[in-house]
């Protein structure tokens, strides 16, 4: 039973990770990002290129991809989103292409296999990051054996849970990037430049889904497309916690972390997402505002 409630832990860590990008672009500005889950993507190959042709392990990849990821999402945001604040379906349809790029650019290699150039790690191949020695294995718990590596995506995930939300209400940028969430004309009233904060939380979010990019690439095989089904998942766990809730997004993730595996467990895995997004449709039928959300001013 232990095992199963860790399985669920971590799952849900990386399903929080995830999330919590979208909580600050979609929750917070406004902003439906349909290229978060590539942004997922370009972390997990920031970790097969980094030990490929760097010799770097898991732990480094992990700031190498926030900084690759949160450096696209700069780019996205600067060039494209910034023009569609306040045009919710052109956002979508324009980040939804972009999506559509990233993917075909990894396939393609940058362009690069038109000229007979082959770059290791890219292409539309499966990749494997490798996991350093020291996550492999387990340990025993009350009787369970843990795995090492899982403790440390939930200890990951949790970190950065606590850097965000320290981010978000304690401190400036945080303070102002809370005034322009309730109220972007009366935020730059006050002297706040807007665009600027919506370009930082932009990009902080998408360097988060460059680290679970990362940590995912631990579990399973990178791939061009491996983003597209996660960012649905991401998208579950901010509404069903509350769209301006950071800690709805952390129970939420947590619960239909431990929910799906579970399920996955009794039956199979895709009965359990079937019975996840069931859950969630009902959740939202009753509550829309989310389970965790709170009433504000």
């Amino acid at each position: 039973m232990m095992e199963s409630v860790f399985l669920g832990l971590s799952v849900g860590s990386i399903l929080l990770l995830i999330a919590l990008g979208l909580s600050i672009t979609y929750g917070a500005m406004g902003i439906i990002n349909m290229a978060h889950g590539e942004l997922l993507m370009i972390g997990a190959y920031c970790a097969v290129l980094t030990r490929i042709h760097l010799g770097f392990s898991m732990y480094f990849a992990i700031p190498v991809a926030f900084l690759v990821a949160a450096g696209v999402g700069f780019m996205i945001e600067y060039f494209v989103v910034r023009k569609l604040y306040s045009r919710l379906m052109d956002t979508l349809l324009a980040t939804w292409g972009i999506a559509i790029i990233l993917q075909q650019l990894i396939r393609l290699e940058f362009g690069l296999t038109f000229l007979g150039i082959h770059i290791d790690g890219l292409g539309p191949g499966l990749q494997n990051s490798g996991m350093p020695v020291g996550l492999q294995g387990s340990f025993h718990l009350l009787g369970a054996n843990i795995p090492i590596f899982r403790t440390f995506v939930i200890v990951v995930s949790i970190a950065t849970f606590c850097v965000t939300w320290v981010i978000i209400y304690k401190t400036s940028l945080g303070t102002q990037l809370r005034a322009v969430t309730r109220n972007p004309k009366m935020a730059a009233a006050c002297g706040i430049n807007v665009k600027r904060i919506n370009t930082l939380a932009f990009s902080y979010g998408a360097g988060i889904a460059g680290v679970a990019g990362v940590l995912l690439s631990g579990f399973e095989s990178v791939k061009p497309d491996m983003g597209s089904s996660f960012v649905i998942d991401g998208f579950l766990v901010v509404v069903t916690g509350g769209v301006n809730s950071l800690l709805g997004t952390l129970f939420s993730a947590g619960i239909l972390g431990e929910v799906r595996a579970l399920l996955a467990i009794l039956w199979n895995d895709v009965l359990a997402q079937a019975a996840v997004f069931a859950g969630v449709i009902i959740i939202i039928l009753v509550r829309p505002q989310g389970l965790f959300f709170t009433r504000s001013r």
